[in-house]
C-alpha cells in the first residue's frame, strides 16, 4: 500500500485515475490535510514541519509501504520526515526535476503559488547537482491562476498555466511545479518539453511500494 499526502482534494481522482492506467493492484491510501499548505503560505513551510513529520510516521504505523507527497510546497520537509520511520518518504517532483535536468540547462518553473517556486527550483539544483550538471533556473507565478483555482475554475485555471507555459522563451524545458497543473500540458502549444509531475512520481511511489 502507497499512502499519498494531498493538501487538496482535487489530487484524489487524478492519482486514482493514473494507477487504475498504470499500476493496476496498487493500493492508495489517501490522507488530505489542507491546512498545511494554508499554514505553510502564511508563515512559510517550517511552521508545518512537525506535523508533516506526524502525517508521515502516522502512514507509516498505519501499514503503508511507502508515502508520496503531492504538494510541493511541503516536499522537502516530508522527505526529511522519512528519518527513523522505516519505509520510503518521496516527493512527487523529484522524478519530474530529474526530467529537466536532463532536458537541458536552463530551466523555466512555473508555478500557481509563490511558495511552491522556492522549493521547486531548490529541487531542480539538488538534481542537477547530484547529475553533475549546471543549470540556469527561472521561475514566474502564474498571475490569477490560483485564484480560480481556490474558486473551482479549474478549466480557467488550466487554460492560464498553459497560456503561461507557450509565451515562454529562451528555455529548454518547463517544469508545471504543481501536480493541480498536470492537465495543462495537453493544453500547450509550445515547442518546448512540459513536465508536470503526477504521473512520474507515481511511478516512484509504485516501485518504493513494492509493485514492479
Amino acid at each position: 500500500m502507497l499512502a499519498l499526502l494531498h493538501t487538496s482534494p482535487v489530487h484524489v481522482p487524478v492519482f486514482d485515475a493514473l494507477r487504475d492506467e498504470h499500476h493496476p493492484g496498487l493500493e492508495l491510501r489517501h490522507v488530505v490535510v489542507e491546512e498545511l499548505l494554508d499554514r505553510a503560505r502564511a508563515a512559510g513551510p517550517g511552521a508545518v514541519a512537525d506535523d508533516v513529520r506526524r502525517r508521515v510516521r502516522e502512514a507509516a504505523d498505519g501499514g503503508a509501504r511507502a508515502v508520496l507527497c503531492t504538494c510541493s510546497t511541503i516536499g522537502d520537509l516530508a522527505e526529511r520526515a522519512a528519518d527513523g520511520v522505516g519505509v520510503p518518504v518521496l516527493r512527487v517532483d523529484r522524478p519530474m526535476a530529474g526530467a529537466a535536468v536532463a532536458a537541458g540547462p536552463r530551466v523555466v518553473v512555473l508555478a500557481a503559488l509563490e511558495s511552491t517556486l522556492g522549493p521547486t527550483a531548490a529541487l531542480v539544483r539538488d538534481e542537477a547537482a547530484r547529475a553533475g550538471r549546471s543549470v540556469e533556473v527561472r521561475t514566474a507565478v502564474v498571475r490569477g491562476a490560483w485564484e480560480r483555482f481556490e474558486a473551482g475554475d479549474t478549466a480557467e485555471y488550466v487554460r492560464r498555466v498553459a497560456d503561461a507555459a507557450d509565451a515562454v522563451t529562451g528555455a529548454d524545458v518547463i517544469v508545471l511545479a504543481q501536480a493541480s497543473m498536470a492537465p495543462a500540458e495537453r493544453l500547450t502549444t509550445t515547442a518546448l518539453p512540459v513536465l508536470s509531475s503526477p504521473r512520474p512520481g507515481l511511478a516512484a511511489g509504485a516501485a518504493a511500494a513494492g509493485l514492479r
